[in-house]
């Protein structure tokens, strides 16, 4: 069977950690945006707003983030993206990915100060010429966080079909308040995620590690169908 361009999109789509100097055009972010926004929502509530910032604006939302860490300001995330505790098998998960990433960068296992270097780039939008802060209005309802993930997957895709590339900032709600007092936002926005957004560069050793995704066998039921031998 021939793939089609979204399958191709969704095959090559990828984690993108190192980014070229090269700038993002208003008119294409604008583009993704909008791209973004025909994803479904229940009722068309259509939740959550995405906040862009790019040269000096980003720079000075990084310096914010890279002082409050400096100063030992307390972590705080308004709601919860792990299962506490994990189980031991999404843990292994967790952990593969991880050293796959460290891996490629040559980080050893032990080097802790280099992991934790590394992870902290996540503040600094992995050096992306575009940072973008998703919020969402804190009196939605959980399901409306579903709708808010698919607005984000079609960002993600509309930004992979114009030729750049893309990574989740899940770290960044970590300090959300920070991001909130910075940008002055309003006082029912939550501070969800970040994305970093611009051309990637393909030759980083960050950009050449793949996640593995379980068989379909493991995730999926079928029922009513005809068996197959």
């Amino acid at each position: 069977m021939n793939r089609t361009d979204l399958q191709r999109l969704l095959a090559r789509r990828r984690s993108i950690r190192a980014y070229t100097s090269d700038p993002v055009a208003r008119e294409d972010i604008e583009t993704i945006l909008r791209l973004a926004r025909t994803a479904p929502s229940g009722a068309n509530l259509q939740p959550g707003r995405f906040h862009v910032l790019a040269g000096k604006a980003l720079g000075g939302l990084v310096n914010a983030l890279t002082s409050a860490i400096a100063a030992g300001e307390p972590q705080s995330r308004e709601y919860s993206y792990f299962p506490d505790p994990m189980p031991k098998m999404l843990r292994a998960r967790q952990v593969a990915a991880g050293y796959a990433l460290y891996n490629a960068l040559g980080i050893e296992r032990r080097d802790l100060d280099a992991r934790r270097r590394q992870f902290q780039r996540n503040y600094a939008f992995f050096d992306a010429p575009v940072g973008i802060v998703v919020t969402i209005d804190r009196n939605m309802g959980k399901g409306c966080f579903m709708d808010l993930g698919m607005a984000v997957m079609a960002l993600l895709l509309a930004a992979e079909d114009l030729g750049y590339g893309t990574t989740g900032l899940g770290a960044l709600a970590h300090y959300g308040p920070v991001v909130h007092r910075h940008l002055a936002l309003p006082e029912d926005e939550m501070v969800v995620c970040g994305i970093a957004l611009g051309v990637a560069d393909r030759d980083a050793d960050a950009n050449q590690v793949r996640t593995e995704r379980e068989d379909l066998s493991v995730f999926a039921e079928f029922h009513g169908f005809d068996a197959r031998s």
